[in-house]
């Protein structure tokens, strides 16, 4: 959880404030710069990237934990989260790497490169095309299905486990009243089914585009400003995914939910003992 609340504020640093706020609203800032624009998109594509990633194996950390007790002892652990951390935190940078050098200086002045725009051959060279296609299915064509079904398999494994305790409960002494047991699996069905659709729904846009884009080879928006307009809004739904699984996964937590009422409660607290 730690790991996927760094990711989504990276997304909420680099690809929101820096990006889509502060660059515009100061267009002749060092962001300008060409190595530093370079950067900057790198880091961007990389915080989106570590934030689908890492919500999708911290999704199979908790199918390993509930459906597969014996591997349970030996998977989830400090060091294996560490791995596993660490392994997507390095095939994410290797591919990403081509995007630092998918841009050029759009000028020089003063000797110096400012600015950034696409290379020349970017939309016409197939090795570039390829690897478009590539990252689109990584993240988060790739995402979809792992979500779908590691949830999927894991709200089934709670369905039978609920139904064997109901079973059993019945039939060894007839209670038929609330069960705490099963309202946390329902809690948790609820949570899982939550997560990957919030996922599904926000990244469904950016997605289509994307495809709809690389299918008909559109090059430019001039002139089309619903289809512009449909861009930031998919682009805006996006960025609020990279914030909702670690919301959801945090505000379900009783443990946080009670550091949050000592957080709210500690001015009145510190105030009662000046009275």
């Amino acid at each position: 959880m730690a790991a996927m609340a760094v990711a989504d504020l990276m997304v909420c640093m680099f690809n929101v404030i820096l990006q889509n706020i502060f660059r515009y609203h100061f267009l002749d800032s060092w962001l300008s710069y060409t190595y530093v624009c370079r950067f900057t998109a790198f880091v961007q594509v990389f915080s989106i990237q570590l934030s689908v990633w890492f919500t999708v194996s911290f999704t199979f950390d908790r199918f390993i934990s509930i459906c597969c007790q014996k591997l349970k002892l030996k998977y989830c652990t400090e060091r294996t989260a560490s791995v596993v951390l660490t392994i997507v935190c390095i095939l994410s940078f290797l591919m990403i790497i081509p995007v630092y050098f998918r841009y050029e200086p759009s000028s020089i002045i003063d000797e110096m490169p400012w600015g950034c725009r696409t290379v020349t051959g970017y939309y016409s060279s197939s090795a570039w095309v390829a690897y478009t296609w590539i990252k689109t299915l990584s993240t988060p064509i790739l995402p979809f299905p792992l979500l779908l079904l590691l949830n999927s398999l894991t709200a089934r494994h709670i369905l039978v486990a609920s139904r064997s305790r109901r079973a059993l409960r019945s039939r060894n002494n007839g209670e038929n009243g609330s069960d705490p047991e099963m309202k946390n699996r329902r809690t948790s069905i609820i949570l899982l089914f939550a997560i990957s659709g919030s996922f599904i729904v926000l990244w469904t846009p950016i997605t289509v585009i994307n495809i709809c884009v690389g299918v008909t080879e559109t090059l430019s928006f001039k002139g089309s400003n619903s289809l512009y307009l449909a861009i930031r809004i998919a682009l805006l739904l996006m960025y609020l995914s990279s914030c909702t699984n670690t919301c959801i996964y945090a505000l379900t937590q009783r443990r946080f939910r009670e550091e949050m009422k000592n957080i709210v409660k500690y001015p009145f607290t510190f105030i009662e003992l000046f009275k």
